[in-house]
């Protein structure tokens, strides 16, 4: 496994996580792009994406993305997903196997999706899933 400058044990590419994540490159771009904004504000130094499956929604579980300034090394596994950190906490890993985000930009949708090979069901807008 490749570390990275601030030794927190980042996982490259090359070595591929034990649980499968995909970031589309155009996901990556976008995160990038806002990452780089948000350290121009001043918001953090160091931004990290944050993949996490909560509680909720009328299925039962939600994906959450969010920027994270931390880690907390016995909690999280963070990966390095085409030039972005990502982190996942230990918990969500379990329900993030073969999991793709991408983002999209068109006319009729903009943003993140995420699409989970492993959940059941999902609701009627697309928001929660189920196992």
């Amino acid at each position: 496994m490749a570390t990275d400058q601030a030794g927190l044990g980042l996982k490259t590419d090359e070595a591929k996580p034990a649980v499968a994540i995909n970031l589309t490159e155009k996901a990556a771009e976008e995160v990038r792009k806002i990452i780089a904004e948000q350290q121009a504000a001043g918001v953090a130094e160091r931004l990290y994406l944050r993949m996490r499956v909560v509680g909720g929604g009328c299925s039962g579980f939600q994906h959450k993305l969010d920027l994270d300034p931390t880690v907390n090394p016995k909690l999280d596994e963070v990966f390095d997903l085409n030039g972005v950190p990502v982190v996942v906490d230990k918990r969500s890993l379990l329900y993030l196997g073969g999991v793709t985000v991408d983002f999209h930009d068109d006319l009729n949708k903009r943003g993140f999706s995420i699409s989970n090979p492993s959940a059941k069901s999902t609701c009627g807008c697309g928001s929660s899933f189920s196992m």
